[in-house]
């Protein structure tokens, strides 16, 4: 299903008749007042505008999205997607999974399924029932892109002080949109990119600590967001998969002493059902 892309430009404001940008209807254009337009026979089909950061074939996905995957509560299932972009800057996704109210679950992000394939999965979990939705959002990451340059340009003293200044403009950006409790941290590498007294390699290292790390796969700076179309899932109990079913017919049950046709009467072989290992008792219509 292909994705969608918010364009950030304003809408054209509609033009007065008449006027010198649009001096009215052109010869031949029908006259405003002729009615509703005849349909066209081979008209084209409207195309669908694909984001910079394309979000193909997202999976699992049941008749075009037209009907819902099913999962249970509790289950864990993987989403995976064909994510990509142009150029060599680096590129990464993730996985909305929305509750039935619509709220959005923790930050699931996605990893690279094979090198080289732009396959991305990650295992999701819903943990109640109802109609819940999924999609993938596939973006540019500039923190990532501009450690894969700074790892090759500083040992190598390639434009180091450029390099260097990059950097801490990025981890800047990144501290503004965490939160209070993890900013610290990226205020710390920021830092570190910034003493002179040190280094270019320790300044380096100060912005590639494990910490900075972790926050930065919790909080990522993220560019050029692409969403996919939310797809279904329905997550029903857990006992739709793996029950064992058995059909009852209450008015079979009973003897010539003991009146059957009767659901008090049926209740008697419960026990008898559920020793045979049978766990859920499905009953036909009752007329």
């Amino acid at each position: 299903m292909p994705a969608r892309h918010h364009s950030s430009a304003p809408p054209t404001p509609p033009r007065a008749k008449g006027s010198a940008k649009d001096p009215g209807p052109a010869p031949g254009a029908r006259p405003a007042d002729a009615g509703p337009p005849a349909p066209e026979r081979h008209s084209a089909p409207v195309a669908t505008a694909v984001g910079r950061i394309p979000v193909l074939d997202v999976r699992p996905m049941v008749l075009h999205g037209r009907r819902p995957a099913k999962a249970v509560a509790g289950e864990t299932f993987q989403v995976s997607a064909t994510v990509f972009r142009e150029g060599h800057d680096a590129v990464a996704a993730n996985v909305v999974l929305r509750d039935p109210d619509g709220r959005p679950g923790p930050w699931t992000p996605m990893r690279e399924l094979a090198p080289g394939t732009d396959r991305w999965g990650a295992d999701v979990t819903p943990d109640a029932p109802g109609r819940w939705t999924y999609s993938v959002e596939g973006w540019s990451d500039p923190v990532a892109t501009w450690r894969h340059h700074a790892e090759i340009k500083i040992p190598a003293g390639i434009d180091t002080d450029l390099v260097l200044e990059e950097g801490v403009r990025l981890y800047e950006r990144a501290a503004a949109q965490a939160p209070e409790g993890e900013r610290d941290v990226l205020l710390a590498a920021v830092e570190a990119l910034r003493d002179e007294d040190r280094p270019a390699a320790a300044r380096l290292a100060g912005a590639l600590a494990p910490e900075v790390d972790a926050v930065l796969a919790r909080h990522p700076l993220r560019e050029l967001v692409t969403a996919s179309e939310p797809l279904p899932l329905l997550v029903e109990r857990e006992r739709a998969l793996y029950g064992s079913w058995y059909e009852f017919f209450p008015r079979s049950e009973g003897t010539a002493e003991r009146p059957h046709g009767t659901f008090r009467s049926a209740a008697r072989r419960l026990p008898a059902i559920a020793a045979m290992g049978f766990d859920v008792v499905y009953l036909p219509p009752v007329h």
